[in-house]
């Protein structure tokens, strides 16, 4: 499905979203989550974003240099601003990735 998007959405129709990375000090707590990384990514919607977020930081090679949190798990948090369009926030369980409301920042 995601390769049948590219087909028919040109690449010079591809939004720029801002990202960022949510995470806790500790793997699977639910509160305390702290900014770890912000980046830009090309994608055609939010779906394609999370899936490229998700890639960058699982796959050693493609991490940033900078980048100093741990690999992408269950119960962290990308939150994608899109400007005037909205602010979006989704965590990723163990079913894929899920829009919550807000997250608890301490």
């Amino acid at each position: 499905m995601l390769l049948l998007e590219k087909i028919k959405r040109p690449r010079m129709l591809r939004s720029n979203y801002d990202i960022t990375v949510f995470q806790t000090p500790k793997y699977g707590e639910d509160k305390g989550y702290q900014k770890v990384y912000r980046i830009s990514i090309k994608a055609n919607n939010h779906e394609e974003a999370l899936y490229e977020t998700f890639r960058i930081f699982n796959v050693p090679d493609l991490m940033p240099a900078d980048y100093k949190g741990r690999y992408m798990a269950t119960r962290d948090i990308i939150f994608i601003d899109e400007g005037r369009r909205g602010h979006f926030y989704y965590r990723l369980q163990p079913n894929g990735w899920k829009r919550i409301n807000r997250i608890l920042l301490h």
